[in-house]
């Protein structure tokens, strides 16, 4: 934070590509207040801590600008999200545009292999599924390399073994699978 220019970042990136996930870790590490900018709105009091704006092309344009400036008169700093960069997010209010065009944006890029396999498996872990690694492999193949698609497809070959009473194959992957995009 202390790196960043004038206490300013932007990350961005496609849904399911861990934005909200680093605005959630930041938050937990600074005591940032988390936003969503489509509910950003009105003049709020000068932050104490550090903000964290989720979706923040959404936000009431106005509403935004006055939470940039005064974090930046309370020297607090903002992490915002987008699908964008900030400098290509829809606004036309010209104070914020030129706010927005001066703030280092980094773009979360799409996960690796290493990054895919580690985090089904921590889906399949949260919910208690035991899938051996084959299948886990047949399922990566076949699967959006989106942290979103493993999501449904965690919960779907959930559901699946439930409703079977039976362990997880690799059948039941490839159904769960054709039920997915």
């Amino acid at each position: 934070m202390q790196d960043w220019p004038d206490g300013r970042l932007a990350v961005f990136g496609e849904p399911g590509s861990g934005k909200t996930h680093l605005l959630h870790i930041f938050a937990m590490r600074t005591g940032a207040v988390l936003l969503r900018g489509e509910t950003l709105g009105g003049l709020a009091e000068p932050p104490r801590q550090a903000l964290a704006i989720d979706g923040a092309e959404a936000a009431d344009p106005e509403a935004l600008l006055h939470r940039l400036n005064a974090a930046a008169e309370a020297r607090v700093p903002v992490l915002l999200a987008g699908r964008a960069p900030p400098a290509r997010w829809d606004f036309t209010l010209p104070d914020l545009v030129s706010r927005l065009r001066a703030i280092t944006s980094v773009a979360l890029q799409a996960p690796d292999d290493t990054l895919l396999h580690a985090l089904l498996a921590r889906l399949l872990a949260d919910r208690q599924l035991v899938v051996s690694e084959p299948v886990q492999d047949f399922m990566l193949a076949r699967l959006p390399r989106t942290g979103a698609a493993l999501r449904e497809a965690a919960a779907r070959l959930d559901h699946a073994s439930l409703a079977s009473g039976g362990r997880v194959t690799r059948a039941m992957a490839a159904g769960v699978l054709s039920m997915i995009g």
